[in-house]
């Protein structure tokens, strides 16, 4: 911990505190934010790719998994993954954001004989091959959530991408047991999506992780969580983003009867982890999931704004349509601050030899100026 940040006891504090302590909290995050990270906030062009939507767990909030034969049911193929990623392309779009189900190969022998017609025994080494497909027929460079991996999953996918990602969601365990969250859902033990973030720092790979706020947990095990993201990335120096995401009730999930968090406890959740984590971690809330608010969300000490895309929807939250960029930029412009464009892999790490391959050095380089943001003339949004 640092000088510039709360411990644990004061951020259970603040996350508990009184609505008439809003906004001096909030004011208190923005200060924290504005010495670190200054006036820039951040945002990705991206193109979402769901590689597969089968999955294993059967987690209460989601959407976007389904059974082999249900409708929505799909795994992309070679050429389907081309043809995306090159559309994303000419759009100007950097990064290719691979989402998946974890090991439906482990569940579906319907799965098992798609990878085994593409050469491939996992769901892991599928996603290793599209990766490279990427990288030799498009301009964009992958980044990925496969959900919790070993390490030599991890060593295997640093080769063909720029970035991963796995959101640790909640510490809790209780959402592990009969009608909770997690009931049926393995991969979500805290103690393996702990692991796979730290065997990621030991690799030197890029991180985004977070936290997803309304699914059952407490005040107090939002704020465990986000000391647990802390605590390792002091330790390796990895963990290039941490995401707040706020749980969406749908029409056909089982969570579809229970209550979304306010806009006030999304904001003062980004607040408590702007100081928890210090000025200088990058904080990220997605702005599709709260509407017209998000610009408030400046004032909590977020400085990005995540992956926008002018393609493809937001599989995960489809009801939830991204903002144009251009609304964006007006947005956080009226703020008071500039929008930038950033690759999938943070400013701060382009420049680090050790958080970037040797087979995407030049190609990272060719994109990006010396502050590590998207050259301005590589930057075709701007009227998106």
């Amino acid at each position: 911990m640092t000088a510039h940040t709360i411990g644990h006891d004061e951020a259970r504090r603040l996350i508990a505190a009184p609505r008439d302590a809003l906004d001096d909290l909030l004011a208190r995050a923005g200060e924290v934010r504005d010495r670190g990270r200054g006036r820039i906030v951040t945002f990705s062009k991206k193109v979402f790719v769901p590689l597969t939507t089968l999955c294993r767990d059967y987690c209460r909030y989601c959407t976007f998994r389904r059974d082999p034969g249900e409708p929505g049911a799909h795994t992309m193929t070679p050429d389907e993954v081309v043809a995306l990623v090159q559309a994303g392309a000419r759009l100007g779009a950097k990064e290719a954001l691979f989402s998946l189900g974890d090991k439906p190969e482990a569940l579906f022998p319907e799965h098992r004989a798609f990878l085994r017609r593409m050469g491939h025994r996992t769901t892991l080494g599928y996603l290793r091959g599209m990766c490279a497909l990427t990288l030799q027929e498009s301009t964009l460079l992958p980044h990925v959530n496969p959900g919790v991996m070993a390490e030599r999953d991890l060593a295997a996918l640093r080769e063909v991408t720029v970035s991963m990602g796995l959101m640790l969601e909640t510490l809790s365990r209780r959402l592990l047991e009969p009608g909770m969250a997690h009931e049926r859902a393995p991969d979500k033990v805290p103690a393996r999506r702990l692991r796979t973030i730290e065997l990621a720092g030991k690799l030197g790979i890029p991180f985004t992780t977070g936290i997803l706020i309304g699914i059952g947990e407490t005040l107090d095990e939002r704020v465990d969580a986000l000391v647990a993201i802390r605590d390792l990335h002091q330790r390796w120096g990895h963990v290039q983003e941490v995401i707040i995401q706020n749980f969406r009730a749908k029409p056909r999930i089982p969570m579809r009867d229970a209550p979304e968090p306010g806009f006030e406890d999304l904001a003062r959740t980004v607040a408590v982890a702007r100081l928890l984590l210090g000025p200088d971690v990058n904080l990220q809330a997605p702005p599709n999931l709260s509407a017209a608010e998000y610009p408030r969300l400046l004032g909590a000490g977020l400085n990005d704004w995540g992956g926008i895309s002018p393609l493809t929807s937001d599989h995960i939250n489809p009801e939830a349509p991204w903002p144009a960029i251009r609304e964006l930029r007006r947005a956080t412009e009226g703020a008071g601050y500039a929008l930038r464009e950033r690759l999938a892999l943070y400013p701060e790490y382009v420049s680090r030899a050790e958080f970037v391959t040797d087979r995407l050095r030049a190609r990272v380089a060719e994109l990006t100026d010396g502050r590590g943001l998207v050259k301005e003339c590589h930057e075709h949004w701007r009227s998106w």
